[in-house]
């Protein structure tokens, strides 16, 4: 059992590590870029204190963020008596993409520490991962896809339902956020028709009036 003055240390060094999450979580949900010096000040302590407790950003984040981010089934609660993956995954696509609008100074802060140290990837969240199966999910019941087609559309969707297409619309192509959302929902959707078309001329089921394969020569 603790003496009374390594309890009241231990207790002050508690106190100080949950200023500093909620100082991080707070800053995150205004959208302003998140970095440490800023995380100290609003939670009154020194950086040095800060990375005491926190050896890096990155860490301080991925404990931040926690409980913050919405279940699938949340976000896609508009679309939850739809079964057509079209219009399920405009949903995810424009639900992610308004969240991380959101929050995109946490966002940027934890893809530039994750690009400099790959092996720390695993610390994102991944959120755009549930939401697309959580999207397709009546393709999975249905059996509209085959398996690799399927997997094929998921990492599709993976590379435009996402922070860094985001980012490369807004930053490099220089349009506005709901320019470069609607760009990427016009983006996702017309992937999901295309899989989703080409699922149909393969097994028998298109239509008089469906588009054929283009032909190749021999």
């Amino acid at each position: 059992m603790g003496t009374p003055s390594t309890t009241g240390r231990a207790n002050q060094k508690l106190r100080t590590r949950t200023a500093i999450v909620q100082a991080a979580a707070e800053l995150s949900r205004t959208g302003r870029e998140v970095t440490m010096p800023e995380v100290a000040k609003a939670a009154l302590v020194s950086e040095a204190t800060a990375y005491r407790h926190f050896p890096d950003l990155l860490s301080l984040l991925r404990e931040a963020v926690t409980g913050q981010l919405p279940t699938a089934a949340e976000a896609l609660q508009p679309v939850t008596d739809s079964t057509d993956p079209v219009e399920r995954v405009a949903a995810a696509t424009e639900a992610l993409l308004r969240h991380i609008l959101s929050r995109q100074g946490v966002v940027r802060a934890m893809i530039a520490a994750t690009i400099v140290r790959p092996a720390e990837a695993s610390a994102r969240p991944g959120l755009r991962f549930g939401l697309i199966d959580h999207a397709l999910a009546p393709a999975v019941d249905s059996d509209t896809l085959q398996p690799a087609a399927l997997d094929q559309l998921k990492r599709d969707l993976s590379v435009v339902i996402s922070a860094e297409a985001l980012f490369s619309l807004t930053d490099l192509n220089g349009l506005d956020p709901e320019q470069a959302i609607a760009s990427l929902v016009h983006t996702a959707t017309t992937l999901t028709r295309a899989a989703l078309r080409d699922s149909e001329l393969a097994d028998g089921r298109a239509g008089p009036d469906a588009t054929p394969p283009p032909q190749t020569d021999a």
